[in-house]
Order: C-alpha cells, then structure tokens, then sequence
C-alpha cells in the first residue's frame, strides 16, 4: 500500500504533539505565575481535537505509513473517550495545579499520554502498537508520581512503573513470536497468515505468544490476576491523574484487545470463549467483593475499576458485533463515570484541607459525611456517578451494561448454551453487589450530618464534573447515535 501524504484525518495526533512542545518551550519564557494560561491552552487543543474526531472520520476508513496507522470507526470512537477524559483531567487540573512551578512538565506529559493513547488506537501493526503503549505509559509513569514531595504518590509511581515495564516485556515477547511465525507485524497480514494456516496458531509456539498477548494487554486492562498494580496507582496518584489512568490509559488494552485478539480469534476459530467467561467473572466478583470492605474512597473505585473491567471483557465471551459494540459503549461510559468520580474525590480533598491543612487520609468514608450540604453540585456528580457504574437508568453505565448483557443472551439462546446464561446471572448479581457499597457513599453524603460549613467549590472541578454527568445522563436519555457509533466500531472488526 502506498504512503497516503495526506495527513488530514491525524490532525488531532499533530496538534496535540505540536502543543506539546510549545508549552515546553513557553514554559523556559514565562513567569511561574503565568504558568495558569498553559492549562487553558492545553484544554483548548484537546477540544479542537474532539471537536474535529467528531465531525470527520466517524465512518470513513483511512491508513497511513504503508498500513501501520489506520483512522476507522473504531479508533475514532476510542479517540473520542481519551480526548474526553484529557479534557476532563487537564480543567481539573487547572485548579488542582495552579500553584505548581512544572505546570509546563505536567499538561506536555498529560498531551503526549493523549497521543499515544490515540495511536494505540489507530495502530494497524505491533511496532506502532508498542509504541504507542509506550508513549502512553511513559507519560503516565512520570504523572502519577508528579507530587515529588507526597511518598505515597512516589510509591504508586515507582509500583505503576515496574508492574507497567513487566507488561511490556510480555507483550513485546509475544509480539516477537507472533513476527517469528508470521514474517510481518502487519495485523491484517498477521490475520490472514492464521486464517490460511490455522494449524500455526494452534501449534505450542502459537499458543505461548497468545498468552504473553493476553498477560500484556490484561496488565493495561487491569483483569485479575494482572490487577495488582491498579489499587496502590490509583490511591497513590494524584486524584487528577486517577482519573486519567483509571478513564483513559485502561480503554487502551481494550481497543488494542478488540484490534488484535478478538480479530485472532475469529482467524482461528479458537474456542476459548469459555476461558474469557472464567476471566471476566473473576475479573468483576473480585474487584465488586473487595471494594465492599474499602474505607478509601479512591481505593473503592480502583476496586470498582477492576469490576467494570470483568464486565467490559464480557465482549470477548461471544465475539459478535453487538457484545463488541455493548463492550465499546460500556467503555465510553465508563470513562465518563470513572473520570468524573475521580475529580469529585479531589474536591473532597481540596474541602479537608481547606479545614486542616496536615489532615490525613483525606479520601477516607468519614470525610463524606454531610457533603450534600457542604459541597451540593461535587455530592450530586457522586450521586450520578455511582448510579451510573451500578447499573442504573437512565445512564451510560445502563446502557452499557443492558446492550452487552443482552447481546450475551441472545447468543446463549440461540446456542442453547446454560453456561452464557450463567455467566449474564453472575454480572447481574455482580451489578447488584455493587449497589452496597456505592450505596453506603451516598448514605454519608446525604443522610449523615456535615462537620463543617459549606465550602465554594473550585470552578475548575465543578466544570469537570459537570461535563461528565452530562455526559454520563445524556448517554442514558439518548443512546441511539451512541449505539450506531460502537455498531459502527464493531463492524471494523469484520466478527
């Protein structure tokens, strides 16, 4: 295939990484008291960029660089959950930030985490795959640990960035046999290569690479048992940088796990929908169980994280375009809900230490108490959210689920299969379980009397949030063009 000049459709890519360098280098000629305008500038650029994904390119199928990059429908609907995440962390961040002196360090790492995240999920080859997985990570690494003074966030930095360099040298093994057997990193060539041999998929050498591809893209995605690292990152990071990680850089082992192993898979004919079913389920009873017993409140989401996750790899059980669909829409709300939530723990923390400036444990349960009095619009986005990732309508997290879990249905009937109908019971009975603890937050916020006045909340935070509740409600009341968008999406995928 030819090298297409025309760079039109990776607009977003080149702004981003062109903003980035220009507010490195405003960042050596400004004051630091004038540093505040680089967070608007950096929030200006990603909502070019998503305005642009969604007017071009919904629909239309473009590649660059002889076939390694490809702008689809698929990686159009993920760009548009990264920008939106981006958008929602970097206003945040405005106030969450306004007095650090590396504001120019932090919103360039913030940008190129963004593009990488956006070439993940246009990567049509495992070397611009990994590269874009690295762009990612390595921004990321730095973020979660850019409160250099707070051990905690130097813990979760330092714990993101060993478990994160053990994922990559897995998935880059695996990569490396998949090139042995096949002769090209080319996914499509990859593809066709099983699909004409089948017999080399199955082979020993075939099945080591899938599972170092399947360990890989389980770390990025958080599924048990390669979780061990979110609890500790999320809790530790910044709560700005929460959101990030926990909104964005997870989708991309999702759209990376859609692009290659779903497409594998189908190649193959491998019967391994069974062994996903038993990873999904552990994946969302073990986040749901043990976010019962959490006290943290952001360790209570990275738990939630962990059981949104199960509920997302629920696509891979069937494979058929409606579960991959229901899969990217649960993704989309996801980000939204698990974004929003993060920023909203960050009001509560600017609201302790508003109080007491050497206050501690700032995100434990007790700090909830009365927060619909003292903080009304951060208390309602909770409300929202945990509605939301509960399950309930009408919302994203509803939608999500009841497509996904409906398209695993209607399979099991038309299969005649007990055990998908099983698996539906358990993630509705995971939903359910939910409910508790997500509950219990809204029970302090709400019936529980304040222990102090009322605070004014940042407008920074408050704009964050509202962009994610109405995001997150707009979904529920209105899914249909959402619906045709991961419809869209799934078809790339030819299942």
């Amino acid at each position: 295939m030819s090298l297409n000049i025309n760079f039109a459709m990776l607009a977003p890519e080149i702004l981003l990484t062109v903003l980035a360098f220009v507010i490195i280098i405003m960042g050596l000629l400004i004051s630091n008291k004038s540093k505040n305008m680089l967070g608007y500038l950096s929030a200006a650029g990603i909502l070019a960029s998503l305005v642009y994904v969604i007017g071009n390119g919904m629909t239309e199928k473009v590649s660059y660089f002889y076939d390694s990059l490809v702008v689809d429908p698929l990686s159009q609907v993920f760009k548009l959950i990264f920008l939106i995440v981006s958008l929602i962390a970097v206003i945040a961040s405005i106030e969450y930030f306004k007095d650090n002196r590396n504001q120019d360090e932090y919103y360039a790492l913030i940008l190129m985490s963004t593009v990488g995240m956006m070439v993940v999920a246009s990567a049509n080859d495992l070397i611009a795959l990994f590269v874009g997985f690295e762009l990612a990570s390595m921004s990321t690494y730095v973020l979660a640990g850019f409160e250099k003074n707070n051990p905690s966030s130097l813990e979760a930095a330092l714990k993101y960035f060993i478990i994160g360099s053990l994922s990559s040298a897995l998935m880059l093994f695996g990569m490396s046999l998949i090139y042995g057997i096949t002769s090209t990193t080319n996914i499509p060539g990859i593809i066709e290569f099983f699909r004409s041999a089948p017999l080399m998929a199955e082979s020993s050498l075939g099945v080591l690479a899938m599972i170092f591809l399947v360990a890989g893209f389980g770390f990025k995605m958080a599924l048990v048992p390669f979780h061990m690292w979110a609890p500790d990152t999320y809790e530790g990071s910044p709560s700005v940088v929460s959101s990030l990680l926990a909104a964005g850089s997870k989708k991309m082992g999702f759209v990376a796990a859609f692009r290659v192993l779903v497409l594998a898979l189908v190649a193959i004919r491998a019967d391994v929908h069974f062994t996903f079913a038993i990873l999904a389920i552990i994946t969302m009873t073990y986040g749901n169980v043990v976010a019962v017993s959490q006290r943290s409140i952001k360790r209570m989401l990275a738990y939630s994280s962990i059981a949104q996750a199960g509920y997302i790899a629920l696509a891979f059980v069937v494979t058929t375009p409606m579960s991959i669909a229901g899969g990217i829409l649960l993704a989309l709300g996801h980000a939204l809900m698990k974004g929003g939530a993060f920023i909203a723990v960050a009001v509560v923390g600017y609201m302790v230490l508003s109080d007491n400036k050497n206050a501690k444990n700032i995100d434990d349960l007790e700090n909830f108490a009365g927060l619909g009095k003292r903080a009304p619009i951060t208390a309602l986005g909770f409300f929202v959210f945990f509605l939301a990732l509960a399950g309930i309508p009408p919302s994203a997290g509803f939608i999500g689920k009841l497509f996904l879990f409906y398209s695993i249905t209607v399979q099991a009937i038309s299969l005649s299969s007990s055990w998908l109908l099983l698996v539906v019971v358990i993630a509705i009975l995971n939903s359910a379980l939910s409910i508790y603890y997500y509950a219990r937050v809204i029970k302090y916020m709400y019936v529980l009397p304040p222990k102090g006045e009322r605070i004014k909340e940042p407008t920074a935070y408050v704009v964050a949030i509202l962009i994610a509740v109405i995001g997150t409600i707009g979904i529920g009341l209105y899914p249909e063009p959402f619906i045709n968008m991961a419809m869209n999406a799934a078809q790339v995928l030819g299942v």
